[in-house]
């Protein structure tokens, strides 16, 4: 089955955990123990009803607090499809937590209070699901029930949202508004009964008729190698094959590719699924490559079609969030983590940053603080093979990784 992934955003008390809770309900995905201990835990906090969010509100401080402070990953399925949702943070101050959980999504939900309306956090994570440009977008307009059901509230949402888009780079992304209440579960799994004036479809009905997976192998195709498999067996004497993930594209039988970076041609002789030999194989499929002549391959070195080969780079030009307390400056080095590859790498150059609020450039910066996005160029010690992130959101990132802490740092776009 296709496997969907989903990141939800929204600010503080927007009923994101709560929206999860109420999709694990509805798809009869919370087993009868895990619920009865929910129910429990709800009525020693002295609510009248079962709070779903403590479904996903994991840490002894975040149910506390009533707040989502750490990136938990959720796993439901129905009957035609897999999901995977990252629920993030709608706290400023874990921003960066929102930027990795996205990072992979294909459907991002922005959530939004009805008696509130947009507020600043909406800007900012509107700004980052353009930033990494996520295809689908569904404004759901949350705790409808606060506001009487208002068709009016719901439109004057949709009219601001649809401005701020207006100011959007990456048109091609697609919105769907919904009105909802998870707390009630109104146009949660199905349409309710209390929006007679809204003729759109139920969040999920609207995530299992989405069509994601034809835009991934409409991109080139790039092949990440992470294991070369010598089992030196008596069974496999002579074998050597190269196992990774192809990240997007398509590859066949009989391809002509070129391994990079040391730019040698062979042929893909067989594709193989554990055991099992396949002639094709499509973007997220994990295999084992073996090619019909002997050349240089190791972890980290790419896969690519003879037809398709990306830039080799060694000055990067990039979009930076930077998600570490001490600020990025000019001149400071780290590693560079592009797909398995890892590189060493220089910040050459400052030049601008992004007020995520009116999209505004700031030039001349001096430094890019936590939870900032700036424009930044970069030297690498090797060339990286690397494609620009609107050409192919796949291979056109990458994360900066401190050498002394081996904390993660930064988040790239490449520009």
């Amino acid at each position: 089955m296709d496997i969907v992934r989903i990141a939800t955003a929204g600010s503080v008390d927007d009923g994101k955990s709560t929206l999860i809770g109420r999709l694990l309900f509805e798809t009869n995905s919370i087993t009868q123990d895990k619920l009865e201990a929910i129910e429990k835990a709800s009525k020693r906090r002295g609510v009248d009803y079962t709070d779903l969010s403590l479904l996903t509100d994991g840490l002894i401080a975040e149910r506390e607090q009533g707040i989502t402070i750490d990136v938990a990953h959720i796993y439901f399925s129905t009957p035609s499809r897999k999901y995977i949702i990252a629920d993030t943070p709608g706290h400023f101050e874990y921003t960066r937590n929102m930027i990795t959980g996205a990072s992979n999504a294909q459907v991002a939900i922005i959530l939004i209070d009805a008696r509130n309306g947009i507020v600043e956090q909406t800007h900012r994570h509107f700004y980052i699901t353009q930033l990494l440009r996520i295809p689908y977008v569904v404004v759901c307009v949350n705790k409808m029930d606060l506001v009487n059901y208002s068709e009016e509230h719901f439109n004057n949402i949709r009219e601001q949202f649809e401005s701020l888009f207006s100011k959007a780079n990456f048109k091609e992304q697609q919105l769907q508004f919904i009105p909802a209440s998870s707390l009630y579960g109104d146009n949660i799994s199905k349409r309710s009964d209390n929006f007679p004036w809204y003729d759109g479809t139920a969040l999920l009905e609207y995530l299992e008729n989405i069509e994601w997976h034809s835009q991934e192998i409409r991109y080139p195709a790039r092949f990440q190698v992470q294991y070369v498999i010598r089992p030196k067996s008596e069974q496999w004497h002579d074998f050597r094959g190269f196992a990774g993930k192809l990240t997007c594209g398509t590859l066949k039988k009989g391809d002509t590719i070129v391994a990079l970076p040391s730019l040698q041609e062979s042929t893909i002789e067989s594709i193989l699924r554990f055991e099992k030999e396949v002639d094709s194989i499509e973007a997220g499929e994990s295999v084992t490559i073996t090619m019909s002549s002997e050349i240089d391959i190791s972890r980290g070195d790419m896969i690519v079609r003879k037809d398709q080969v990306p830039e080799q780079m060694k000055e990067i030009s990039a979009q930076v969030c930077w998600l570490d307390h001490t600020p990025l400056k000019a001149g400071r080095s780290y590693l560079l983590q592009h797909g398995s590859n890892r590189v060493k790498a220089k910040v050459t150059n400052l030049f601008s940053s992004i007020n995520v609020i009116d999209y505004k450039t700031i030039d001349g910066i001096e430094e890019i603080g936590l939870n900032e996005i700036g424009y930044v160029s970069i030297k690498t010690a090797r060339p990286v093979s690397a494609d620009k992130y609107v050409n192919n959101r796949h291979n056109g990132r990458f994360i900066l990784i401190d050498e002394g802490s081996n904390s993660t740092v930064g988040v790239g776009f490449i520009s």
